[in-house]
């Protein structure tokens, strides 16, 4: 029977809703695999999934088929007989298929624990060339190059199984704890850490492109053009004179007023197209003109959805955000991403110990979940990359998280004989990567808090501490990835956060909806801010933060 026959007869059978629009039920492969073998056997199912391996059988009479559909990472065993379907264009990896049979107990002494016997082949993507990835396995490294096909490799939809269910209990977290969810903008004109390294929103480089272009198929008008558009205005301009001195009928001069017009928008829109200048629009003191730019002055794509949270935050309590923002840092590094994602909480009537304790409690319940509700994938990573990752899991899950001030954290650092660290540890240092894992996987062999920044390390919004030296800044370390949370009480207090603005050489008129929320109504408040990647690098053990993002973007890669 042909494919379509097969699927007109499916649906044929296959109940409908009221308005008459079939319904195909697809069962899950994790759906069937963790399900009682006792239940399941002898169920008729529809199954949809990639072939990963398929081998002939019985010299050609049947094959075997191991098809995953990406919702766990075991296989169904599918077996499909020659009268069924074509088995060679069945078996080769890659091949898509939906089928439809009866699940039953496998022969003894074998490993899997249901197969599905198929009696009918409702569709088929073939694979019409070699397949891109090879049956050995290739390096996350070489995977990248196939960012359109490695979501189908065991490690990647792994990864992403575990992204989701981390995108989960981060919504499930804070809806417990009361937060309400909300969306911040892509683009900002404010930028929420100073460090200048932002991308730039215009349409200034696509308008001198389209003018580019537009000028070389229709060139600009010359000066004489002008002159002679003008000339004309002038002779119209005449006639219509010359026709009312000798009272000429009405129409006569109604035609003559209309031909003057018709000459004067001529001349405006040649002088107006002559004024163009080719290029990005610059002031005189060299600069960018953003006057004819989409939003009239310069945009960015956000570092950060922390400020424009915090309006709401200062109106509705509780609330997070939780989306993608962006950093143009030429940074190569493993740990390094020009796109990543930031779930962002932030507290009103809160000050750093609360924040300490909700950023705390929030990793804990992550680790939890995923060992709740990961444990096959989990377990995939330990077998394959890390050891430690479920142990670690279980440690940050289980474990109160010491807390120490960044001045004790120095001293610390400092009185450290057995290792020679890379870089210098003086107060008013950067604590480096390899300072926050030494502290968090040797001193204490648990997650840290270091808080209390000395104020010239940290952003102009924390707030400043009596010392005048430090600010009521913290970040959470765990082992494998060192930071993973970074956070603070926010500066309520509008005439410190005004100054703590100009000190960081920052426009004070860009800010003033910010300092808004301090002149009226002002509130303490308190916010953190977790990078979604390093979570799941913590998580998977993974080395590179390229692996763990569906799309990553990074210097010199911005693929698909």
């Amino acid at each position: 029977m042909e494919v379509a026959e097969v699927a007109a007869e499916m649906a044929a059978t296959t109940l409908g809703n009221p308005e008459g629009r079939v319904l195909r039920r697809i069962t899950k492969i994790k759906k069937i695999l963790e399900a009682d073998v006792g239940s399941w056997a002898g169920r008729r199912v529809l199954v949809g999934g990639w072939v990963k391996t398929g081998r002939e059988q019985g010299k050609g009479s049947f094959a075997f088929l191991e098809v995953n559909d990406g919702s766990c990472l075991a296989n169904l065993q599918v077996i499909c007989e020659a009268s069924t379907y074509t088995l060679a264009e069945l078996v080769p990896t890659g091949t898509s298929v939906l089928v439809e049979g009866e699940l039953k107990p496998p022969p003894e002494g074998v490993k899997q624990r249901i197969e599905l016997k198929v009696d009918k082949v409702l569709e088929v993507g073939p694979v019409g060339e070699k397949y891109p990835l090879p049956k050995t396995r290739l390096t996350l490294e070489n995977l990248r190059d196939f960012m359109h096909l490695r979501a189908r490799t065991n490690t990647i939809s792994a990864v992403a199984r575990i992204r989701d269910e981390l995108a989960h209990a981060t919504h499930a977290f804070f809806r417990q704890n009361g937060f309400r969810y909300i969306h911040t903008p892509i683009i900002t004109t404010s930028d929420c850490e100073g460090a200048g390294e932002m991308f730039q929103a215009t349409v200034l480089f696509s308008q001198a492109e389209k003018l580019a272009k537009e000028i070389k198929e229709n060139p600009l008008p010359t000066e004489s053009d002008v002159e002679a558009a003008k000339l004309v205005v002038k002779e119209k301009g005449e006639i219509v004179a010359q026709l009312k001195s000798t009272k000429a009928s009405k129409p006569e001069i109604t035609a003559a007023v209309s031909e003057l017009n018709k000459a004067k928008e001529t001349a405006s829109r040649l002088e107006e197209r002559s004024k163009l200048t080719p290029g990005i629009p610059v002031k005189p003191d060299g600069g960018f003109s953003f006057d004819s730019d989409f939003f009239k002055k310069p945009a960015f794509l956000t570092v950060s959805g922390q400020l424009q949270v915090e309006t709401y935050a200062c109106a509705v309590g509780s609330v997070y955000t939780f989306g993608p923002t962006f950093r143009a840092e030429n940074s190569h590094t493993s740990r390094h991403l020009a796109e990543f994602w930031m779930v962002e909480p932030e507290m009103a009537f809160a000050t750093l110990e609360d924040d300490m304790d909700y950023a705390e409690e929030y990793v804990k319940f992550m680790c939890q979940w995923l060992l709740d509700n990961s444990r096959e994938d989990m377990e995939f990573m330990v077998k394959n990359y890390d050891k430690t990752a479920i142990e670690r899991l279980k440690l940050v899950a289980s474990s109160p998280f010491a807390r120490v001030s960044y001045t004790e954290a120095v001293e610390i650092l400092m009185g450290v004989t057995d290792k020679k660290f890379e870089n210098k540890v003086e107060w008013g240092i950067d604590l480096a990567s390899e300072h926050e894992r030494y502290l968090t996987e040797v001193i204490f062999k648990k997650p840290v808090i270091v808080y209390n920044y000395p104020k010239g390390i940290k952003a102009f919004y924390m707030r400043l501490n009596d010392d005048q030296k430090t600010v009521a800044a913290m970040d959470v370390l765990v082992p494998k990835v060192g930071e993973l949370v970074g956070g603070s009480q926010r500066e309520e207090r509008l005439d410190i956060l005004k100054q703590r603005i100009l000190d960081a050489d920052l426009p004070l008129d860009i800010y003033e909806w910010y300092l808004d929320l301090r002149r009226y109504g002002t509130v303490k408040h308190s916010g953190f801010g977790l990078g979604f990647e390093r979570m799941i690098l913590f998580a998977t053990g993974l080395d590179n933060i390229r692996d763990v993002i569906p799309f990553p973007r990074y210097p010199g890669r911005a693929d698909l």
